[in-house]
């Protein structure tokens, strides 16, 4: 490792924090709070869940539950940097947001603005692309024959 330089284990810490803190975030708001997630999302003024149909709280607590408990995973597998945790956790994340992703891209029609539809597409993606890259980061160094991260 380079002197004054960001080990891997950093960077890869980081990114999964700032991914399960998203998750966290969020699984708070929608279990504890589902009425204000359901109209206030992202935040006041930009509806993005009421706008998709009915409200339900059931579904509405049931997806808080949903990005909690994945925010809890991303957070121990950040803590922990556990090489098997870390792919697992990756994988099953990406299970989830990839399809939830394309969902979206399919749903640009007239629901949302042209600026809304771009924030959402952009946050979204982000999901993908940045636990995509961790996790191949991952599998690059595990391949190179080296046990840690």
């Amino acid at each position: 490792m380079s002197e004054g330089r960001p080990s891997p284990a950093l960077w890869i810490r980081a990114g999964l924090a700032f991914v399960a803190l998203g998750e966290l975030l969020i699984g708070v708001w929608a279990l504890f709070l589902p009425e204000s997630f359901y109209a206030d999302f992202p935040f006041s003024g930009r509806d993005w869940v009421s706008t998709l149909g009915p409200y339900d709280e059931h579904l509405v607590r049931d997806v808080g539950e949903l990005n909690l408990a994945f925010g809890v995973l991303l957070a121990f597998a950040a803590i922990l940097l556990d090489r098997r945790l870390l792919q697992v956790s990756l994988v099953a994340y990406l299970v989830y947001t990839v399809p939830h992703f394309v969902f979206h891209t399919m749903q640009t029609h007239n629901t949302f603005s042209a600026g809304d539809n771009l924030a959402q597409l952009v946050s979204l993606g982000l999901q993908v692309v940045l636990p995509a890259a961790i996790l191949f980061g991952i599998v690059l160094r595990g391949s190179s024959g080296r046990k840690e991260i």
